[in-house]
């Protein structure tokens, strides 16, 4: 229009035309200030995700023409895998795993003709290359190429578009909760022990992503305690790695941001649509009310209730169900000893009998994970002869011939006859409530009384960092079900012997894990038992070759099966010597006893 404006002078037309230019620069600029406003959260969480995988790959690709530079280099690249981490770990479980996974071999069982035998690669595995005495260029070089295809197939397939606000949520938690359970442990900088930066690392990455949602805040003080907290816990982590105190850290900062998620939660108005192992309300990682218990059960067979509690710990003590009307499960499992034995070996079986504490929290059950749920190992009892001696059809008639039976599995398992799956899951139910997190250690981290000493604090901050106890027996449960996404539960080779020698010592004759599949890389694996209630379950191991903790702390402060004369192939345990001090055992095993529970409600 102002083209066709006549115009008294040429001053008049040039100043109409550089208004209008003006207006028009103002506008363009107004328009693409509003698209970068505008731009999808989603999207932006891709940009930063990208960008951080390429320079990753980056840092690792510039070694191939110049392998001096490795170390260098894989700390860089590792450092921007760090940042991924929150995200890759989430929308990709299964390539996080491969990139992150520790150098051991990787064996696959799913029946016996479908085993699969994988070598390790990845960073750690690099790690354990990359810093060894003596180099082997080849290999740097082969595991340079595997990690960086990986990383480069991960950037061109991983989607972002079906992301929510309560996926977000989630992986944002998952994160905060691994550094807590693995990242401030050394679990995955097995040679390094750079595990503490790593852990600043996630942080920073945590609140660069948290900023992308910075308007979904309607309290802004949310926003503002999310930023106080984050620096100030990657202020608190820069120690020494032995120096490091986890207790007051998991107490002071873990805690507080699972109290402030949940904030966010609330403020959000977010709707979950299920719940993962741990439940979507805990501000606790050390409490019974933290983790979800039907997570880690069949979810064919319903969910736990007080009423299949209740009737299966009737169950559990009844001596009628057995052969001989002798033997009940609490036979093997006395509450008094948490639910062991104290026996070395218990009668008419070949393994120490392990607690059933906390047993409802593992993905696979028996020393050689043979069976994969609770309902499952029950079968075993009841069929072997040595033990309930029967079948599961005169266990179901067995339980019909009592009138207060029918009527309690009427109530718990409403409009069906008697099966004996519903028996199983009775019992196990009754198990899966055996989780009371109530010991002197928990009450304290969660800050219902103040009574641990000095020493057993240390003893807490040894096992989580130089004596490495926890990168096995991981918290708050302290078995080998792996935490934040607690899927598996891991077996170990670590070299038990068959007698106590100190000295040339010859491996224990229990093959374990051999025995389910014949697998030969599987000999003399056992699970990872809990070490929580370990005071009274007296002895130890799956041969009970030990007779105290002091026994089990020595081992283990040799090297494990390697320090005293067992040298086994695929041995998982580090054969270097821990180097504890005598105070430092006496302040591992005065930690280990506050974990004994108050199990007098059981």
């Amino acid at each position: 229009m102002i083209l066709f404006t006549s115009f008294k002078n040429n001053k008049e037309a040039y100043f109409v035309i550089s208004l209008f230019l003006i207006l028009s620069f103002s506008l363009s600029s107004c328009s693409r200030k509003e698209k970068t406003e505008i731009v999808p959260v989603n999207v932006q969480m891709k940009n930063q995700f990208i960008e951080d995988i390429s320079i990753a790959i980056t840092f690792l690709d510039s070694t191939k023409s110049n392998v001096d530079n490795a170390a260098k280099n894989f700390l860089e690249s590792r450092k921007y895998f760090k940042k991924i981490e929150p995200i890759l770990s989430t929308l990709d479980v299964e390539n996080y795993g491969f990139l992150n996974q520790p150098n051991i071999l990787k064996i696959e069982e799913e029946d016996y003709t479908d085993i699969k035998i994988k070598k390790p690669s990845g960073y750690q595995v690099l790690e354990e290359e990359i810093f060894a005495e003596e180099k082997d260029t080849t290999a740097i070089l082969n595991h340079i190429n595997l990690v960086s295809n990986r990383l480069k197939l991960i950037k061109a397939n991983t989607n972002f578009d079906h992301i929510k606000t309560y996926h977000f949520l989630w992986m944002f938690r998952k994160s905060l909760i691994r550094i807590a359970l693995t990242g401030i442990t050394g679990f995955d900088s097995p040679v390094l022990e750079n595990s503490l930066e790593e852990s600043k690392t996630v942080y920073a990455s945590l609140r660069t992503y948290l900023s992308f949602y910075k308007n979904e805040f309607k309290d802004a003080t949310i926003f503002e305690n999310w930023n106080d907290e984050i620096g100030q816990s990657i202020i608190d982590l820069s120690e020494e790695f032995n120096d490091f105190d986890r207790y007051h850290f998991i107490k002071n900062h873990t805690h507080k941001q699972l109290e402030l998620w949940n904030k966010t939660v609330n403020d959000w108005n977010v709707k979950f649509p299920f719940e993962l192992s741990i439940k979507n309300d805990a501000t606790s990682l050390f409490s019974s009310t933290t983790f979800n218990i039907d997570y880690f059960s069949d979810k064919n067979l319903g969910r736990t209730t007080s009423e299949k509690v209740t009737l299966g710990k009737k169950l559990f003590y009844d001596t009628n169900l057995s052969a001989d009307k002798k033997i009940s499960c609490a036979t093997c499992h006395i509450p008094e000893k948490a639910f062991t034995d104290g026996m070395k070996i218990a009668t008419g079986v070949t393994r120490n009998s392990p607690t059933l504490l906390y047993a409802a929290l593992q993905k696979a059950f028996f020393y050689d994970k043979r069976a994969g749920s609770l309902e499952g190992q029950i079968i075993s009892v009841i069929e072997n002869k040595n033990e309930f001696h029967t079948n599961l059809e005169t266990l179901e008639k067995a339980v019909k011939k009592d009138s207060n039976y029918t009527s309690a599995f009427k109530t718990s398992y409403p409009n069906r006859e008697i099966t004996n799956i519903d028996i199983r899951n009775a019992i196990a139910s009754y198990i899966r409530s055996l989780a009371p997190f109530n010991s002197k250690f928990d009450r304290n981290i969660n800050n219902l009384e103040n009574s641990l000493t000095q020493e057993e604090i240390s003893g807490f901050n040894l096992f989580n960092g130089k004596a490495k106890c926890a990168t096995c027996h991981f918290a708050p449960i302290f078995n080998g079900t792996v935490p934040p996404d607690y899927k598996e539960s891991e077996i170990e080779l670590i070299g038990i012997p068959q007698q106590k020698d100190t000295v040339n010592a010859t491996i224990s004759k229990d093959l374990g894990s051999y025995y389910v599949y014949k697998t030969p890389e599987r000999k003399h694996f056992f699970k990872t038992s809990t070490i929580r209630n370990t005071s009274i379950t007296a002895p130890y191991m799956h041969n009970g070759v030990y007779n105290t903790l002091d026994e089990v702390l020595d081992f283990y402060n040799r090297g494990g099966g390697f320090g005293i004369g067992i040298h086994l192939e695929n041995q998982t345990l580090p054969p270097d010597p821990l180097k504890l001090n005598q105070q430092e055992i006496n302040d591992i095993i005065a930690f280990i006893k506050t974990l004994e529970d108050n199990i007098d409600d059981y």
